[in-house]
Parts: C-alpha cells; sequence; structure tokens
C-alpha cells in the first residue's frame, strides 16, 4: 500500500511543494526582515519631516494689547518663544506664514521677540547724523543754549526747527524769523537745525544780528534734549535699528517731538517756519489752538501742533511726548503730529493738574489748509475785492498768526492787492528786498 501512494501523482506533487517551500523559507524571513526595517524607517522620517505633516500646523497666534488712546493693537507671538517652550515643536509649513498680515502700525518686539536690524540701525544713524545728531561735541547743545538765553536778557522765548538743507531756505521762511521780531523785539528766537548752524547760515542770519535781535542756530543734541522723558527710551530704540522709521520723513518726525521736549525742557513758543506771526502772544499761556471745529457742535475736531505756547515741565507736554514715543507710526503723515496732539487733548480733557487752554482757529489757523490759496490772489472783481477787505479785517483783529500751509501754498505767487500783500506789509522787516522777491 506504502509503494501504492509512493508512487501516486498526487504524493509527488505534495513532495515537491514542502521541498520548496523549505528550500524558499530562508529568502522569505530575509525579505520580511527587509520589509520591517523599511517600513520602520519610513516612520522615523515620516514623523520628523515638516514636508510629510498630515495634521495641520499650529497657527501663529496674535494676542491683543491695548496702549494709549483706547486702541486695540496687534503683537506677534514670536515662533522662537513657542519652539523654547516645547520640546519637539510641530514643524510650520512655509505657505502658511503669508496669510499672517503684517500690521500697518510700526512695532518694536519686546522680550525674546526683539530682533535686532543691523540694516534698519544703519539706515536711522545715517539719516541723524544728515540732520546733525551726535556731530558736535557733548554738551555743546545745552551750553550754547544756556549762555544764549543767560547773555540776552529774552523778555520771551521763540524756538523753530530746520531739518533741511540750507539751500532750501526761501524768503518765506525768513519772513517768519522777520515776523517773530516785527511783533516781539526783545524776543529770543533758537533756530534748532544742523545746516544753519554753519558758515552759510550765520551769512543767512546776520542781517538779523546786525539790527539787534537775539538769535541763534544750533545743532541738534537729541540725547540731551531727550533725556529723562519718554523721548529718550524711544529715541535710544530708534538708533539701535528696533524702530522703523517709516516712510514718512524721519526729520519731520523728529521735529514733531523735538518741539515737544524743547518746550518741556526750556518752556517758550514753538512756530512752524510757515507761521506769521501778525501780534504779540506775550500774553497767551499753556496755549494750544484748534485747526477746525464741528458745524454742528461748534466743538473743535482737529487741533494742530505748528503753534505750541507752553510753560516749562507742563504735565500735557509730557502726555504729548509719551503718546508719541509709545504709539509711533513712522508711515502715516500727521499720525506723530496734529493727530497726536488731537487724540491726546481729547482724552485728558476735564482732568485735573493739566491747565492748558484750547484757543479757536481764528486764533492761528483763520483759512484751512484746503483754502489758504484764496489769501494770495488779488481782486477779480468788486464783490471779491469786498470779500477781501472784509476776510483781512477779520484776520487783523482774532488772529495772532497765520498759518501758510507752505505744503500747499510754496508755488503759489503773491498777488498785488491779495490778503497775504498786505500781511507781508504789516510783518516784515526788510521789507524792500522781500517784496521785489515775492
Amino acid at each position: 500500500m506504502f509503494q501504492m501512494i509512493k508512487h501516486h501523482p498526487y504524493f509527488h506533487h505534495i513532495k515537491s511543494s514542502v521541498f520548496g517551500f523549505m528550500f524558499l523559507l530562508p529568502t522569505s524571513l530575509f525579505a520580511l526582515s527587509l520589509l520591517l526595517l523599511a517600513c520602520n524607517g519610513f516612520s522615523v522620517f515620516y514623523m520628523y519631516l515638516p514636508g510629510y505633516i498630515k495634521s495641520s500646523p499650529e497657527p501663529i497666534k496674535l494676542l491683543p494689547e491695548n496702549l494709549s488712546g483706547d486702541k486695540t493693537v496687534t503683537k506677534l507671538v514670536s515662533s522662537v518663544m513657542y519652539a523654547v517652550k516645547e520640546e519637539n515643536p510641530p514643524g510650520v509649513l512655509k505657505t502658511h506664514l503669508s496669510l499672517v498680515k503684517k500690521p500697518n502700525f510700526s512695532m518694536v518686539p519686546i522680550g525674546k521677540a526683539s530682533v535686532f536690524k543691523p540694516k534698519q540701525a544703519r539706515l536711522s544713524r545715517q539719516i541723524l547724523r544728515t540732520l546733525g545728531s551726535g556731530t558736535k561735541p557733548k554738551g555743546f547743545f545745552s551750553s550754547k543754549v544756556k549762555t544764549f538765553f543767560r547773555n540776552s536778557k529774552c523778555k520771551s522765548r521763540f524756538f523753530m526747527t530746520w531739518i533741511s538743507p540750507i539751500e532750501s531756505l526761501s524768503d518765506r521762511e525768513l519772513l517768519a524769523i522777520e515776523s517773530v521780531f516785527k511783533s516781539h523785539p526783545k524776543a529770543c528766537l533758537v533756530i534748532v537745525s544742523n545746516s544753519l548752524d554753519s558758515k552759510k547760515g550765520s551769512v543767512v542770519l546776520k542781517p538779523f544780528s546786525d539790527m539787534g535781535f537775539k538769535l541763534i542756530a544750533v545743532h541738534p543734541d537729541f540725547d540731551y534734549i531727550f533725556k529723562n522723558t519718554y523721548a529718550e527710551t524711544w529715541f535710544n530704540r530708534l538708533k539701535n535699528g528696533n524702530i522703523n522709521p517709516g516712510e514718512v520723513s524721519l526729520g519731520q518726525n523728529l521735529s514733531n517731538l523735538l518741539r515737544l521736549a524743547l518746550l518741556y525742557k526750556y518752556g517758550g513758543v514753538y512756530l512752524d517756519t510757515d507761521v506769521l506771526v501778525l501780534k504779540s502772544i506775550n500774553r497767551l499761556r499753556n496755549v494750544i489752538s484748534a485747526q477746525s471745529i464741528n458745524p454742528e457742535t461748534k466743538n473743535w475736531s482737529r487741533l494742530n501742533n505748528a503753534v505750541l505756547i507752553f510753560d516749562q515741565n507742563r504735565p500735557l507736554l509730557f502726555k504729548f511726548i509719551q503718546e508719541f514715543a509709545l504709539t509711533f507710526d513712522g508711515n502715516r503723515w500727521g499720525h506723530n503730529g496734529p493727530y497726536l496732539v488731537s487724540r491726546v487733548v481729547e482724552r485728558v480733557t476735564g482732568r485735573p493738574g493739566l491747565n492748558f487752554t484750547v484757543l479757536p482757529p481764528s486764533a492761528f489757523y483763520p483759512v484751512d489748509w484746503t483754502r489758504i490759496r484764496s489769501l494770495f490772489q488779488g481782486p477779480q472783481n468788486e464783490t471779491h475785492s469786498n470779500w477781501l477787505k472784509l476776510k483781512l479785517g477779520q484776520i487783523q483783529r482774532q488772529s495772532y498768526a497765520i498759518h501758510l500751509w507752505n505744503r500747499q501754498s510754496k508755488q503759489v505767487k503773491v498777488q498785488e492787492g491779495s490778503i497775504i500783500h498786505h500781511v507781508i506789509s504789516d510783518c516784515c522787516i526788510f521789507c524792500n528786498s522781500l517784496k521785489s522777491k515775492f
């Protein structure tokens, strides 16, 4: 029977299968081992390669932070800080980073999130050198100004800033200087300027000195002027590249801050170089003027900082400087100037201890910037001539000064018989030479 099974075809088939399986078993085990190793290796790299993350990455968080002015701004939480907190932080796909929009305002990172920007720091220092910061010995500014005030016996103190090259100084700016001394012959005028504190500047200002008027031009020493105020910290961060100067001229924004710090340190009157003084303002103290009025409520709708009159160390000036340092935005025109004083005054009105007065627009801004060109036009007909006479009389009675809004009127010619033509006659000192140039 065994012989029959042995020779049976089915038995031979089973025998061949068994021997074949025994022969292939080592090879199969080896292949299985390789397969397992490959799978294990793939799982390892799958855990750590960002390109293979299936779950959505942790989004960058935005935290609200309240600043002065009751406005909420947004601060980025650094992904570097997140990595420090987690031993194995999840990967972040680059495609997700573009979804986070950069805020429109300038923001200084805080703490570990701060990133030093060497290029930005070099740019800021280059601009500051152009403006004259750090080009004079330490103590030069304070010594020169102190000596000037002590020796001049000033009845009143006036300040101006000139941040442009001396070649840009026109007869209109010189007329602004004339108007100061025409209405305040015993005043002292300090012009904070790099370009005017020079040999060329001395030549330009010499006619005033020859007439006995007291004025100096002096290089700015920002470190000294800003010392012991919020401006000091802001300025240091600017020099170190931790503040973006923005698209608006840094010189213009520094002028906005300079006027506040100068009045806080010394007290007196600040004037823009496109403001013509019409009469004495010696009786005015701690005042700022409205630029416009709401026709319905009759309350001011905007203030301006082209004319500021404040005593030394006034709390409102301190708050202006604080607001500048905490909310600086170098990309929005007016944010650090007229809009700054407007939002601060709106916020602090009614608080005790500030003691300041908001004058009506007629005091320094009798005509808005949108209509300033009308003051340069001569009489077109009898009706227009009568209007010019009435407006001129109103300005002469109600206004201490008039802002020319140079941005809008710089290229406008003064026509014979215009309001500005009459104003020039009233406030000029070197009148013959001046009228021939207008």
